[in-house]
């Protein structure tokens, strides 16, 4: 499906109704003028045209993912999810060979060299996979383990960690948190001690998404003894290296078709040319990766959000209760008014925000805003959502009840709502000064 020439490549995705193309060259342009107005899914009615960050080549796009998502994933899902996980190597090679893993990167590393706003197209159609934990471990592959390798990396980095990554013939995973070091980034302990031209490793890191399938793992590490915020460093690390202890697979209250691994390191040898960009700085490409996970995280959110509530007005139409539809009881049809109105307004600072970092800006305290919105509002609208159900909606034979489970992460991981707030006082400059 996908054709490749060095630094010109072209990917040809089929769409139910048009086949369009996706060109890199001298700049990584999009040959737009050959998508017709009919590639627009009639999933999407908004027009392209007017959409406030969407072209046609993006709604083209988001439909190609939806029929791969269809044909590919969502027929598998309840098994993954029963099974615990689900085989990424599998899954990301089929979406690398489509050109969905890297929208955003460079075309000499087998990107589609496109703007952020593809990213964002692309995880809100992952939204349409009928779980939250395959497209959250693709968010870590696509967006989230590799944005600071893209951007600050070596050459010689990406050749062997971000190409494969994008391709889907390596699976990434993120390593940041730790048993005493979630939202509070700077605390961690994992230490990288320069011997020679080598680092030498120990420590641990916690819940890493696709850790017992990961091939590599972008690493954050103390380099130093400096202040926390400039002793760290990003690292990348093959996970099959003597010294890398996969402990556990961790069991998790959602997410449960994704693998989360508790991971030891145990005098673990990278040479010194792995570090992303310059030593010492590993904290500030975190942050900035940050900001493209939170958005991910918001994009993706918000289809899912759709779907709950559309499913949830489809069901509570035919359920009757007093010789009357669920739906026809006020409570019911103006709560879901106004959960409705919740995700359109999250939506639109989603786009705004996204607009705005296409430009250059820093969106630190909107993508923080959003994601403070949208875990809480994922916890609002699955809770309200499933009492509507009734006790279908408390089995787990249906998706209300996954979101229930799996949305709850919404609030913790990539920063708890806790530490979203401080990020946004201190952008108002009313956090109290030590």
């Amino acid at each position: 499906m996908a054709l490749r020439e060095g630094a010109l490549h072209v990917k040809m995705l089929f769409c139910s109704r048009t086949l369009y193309k996706f060109a890199s060259f001298s700049g990584a342009r999009l040959l737009s003028k050959h998508v017709s107005s009919q590639s627009v899914s009639p999933k999407h009615p908004e027009i392209a045209d007017d959409h406030l960050i969407y072209t046609q080549e993006h709604f083209a796009m988001k439909e190609a993912l939806r029929k791969l998502i269809d044909q590919e994933i969502n027929p598998y899902v309840d098994q993954w999810e029963a099974e615990g996980t689900f085989p990424a190597h599998k899954v990301f090679k089929i979406l690398g060979n489509a050109g969905f893993l890297g929208v955003n990167k460079p075309v000499e590393y087998g990107g589609l060299g496109l703007d952020f706003s593809y990213s964002v197209a692309v995880a809100e159609e992952l939204g349409s996979i009928r779980c939250g934990g395959i497209p959250m471990a693709i968010g870590v592959q696509s967006d989230m383990a590799t944005p600071a390798l893209a951007r600050f990396g070596s050459d010689e980095l990406k050749k062997e960690f971000l190409l494969p990554s994008i391709m889907g013939d390596k699976v990434a995973c993120l390593g940041v948190s730790e048993v005493g070091a979630g939202s509070d980034v700077s605390s961690i302990k994992t230490k990288a001690v320069r011997k020679g031209d080598e680092y030498v490793i120990n420590g641990g890191k916690m819940w890493t998404t696709s850790g017992t399938q990961a091939d590599w793992m972008c690493l954050l590490a103390n380099t130093s003894d400096g202040p926390p915020h400039k002793n760290k460093s990003l690292i990348c690390l093959p996970m099959n290296l003597p010294g890398v202890h996969v402990a556990r697979k961790i069991n998790k209250i959602g997410m449960w078709s994704s693998d989360t691994a508790e991971v030891f390191f145990d005098d673990v040898r990278v040479p010194c040319k792995n570090v992303i960009g310059q030593e010492g700085l590993g904290f500030t490409y975190q942050m900035l990766q940050f900001q493209e996970e939170r958005l991910w995280a918001v994009a993706n959110i918000v289809t899912t959000m759709d779907s709950v509530i559309q499913e949830t007005v489809n069901y509570t139409r035919q359920r009757k209760v007093f010789q009357q539809p669920v739906l026809h009881h006020q409570a019911v049809h103006f709560r879901l008014a106004e959960l409705q109105t919740e995700v359109e307004l999250l939506r639109s600072l989603l786009y705004r925000a996204t607009a705005l970092y296409i430009k250059g800006n820093d969106v630190t305290k909107l993508a923080s805003m959003a994601k403070l919105k949208g875990g809480r509002l994922a916890r609002e609208l699955s809770d309200s959502c499933l009492q509507y159900w009734g006790g279908m909606g408390y089995t787990s034979d249906v998706p209300v009840s996954r979101f229930y489970r799996d949305s709850r992460l919404m609030s913790i991981g990539a920063g708890a709502d806790e530490v979203m707030l401080g990020i946004i006082c201190k952008y108002m400059d009313t956090l109290p000064r030590k």
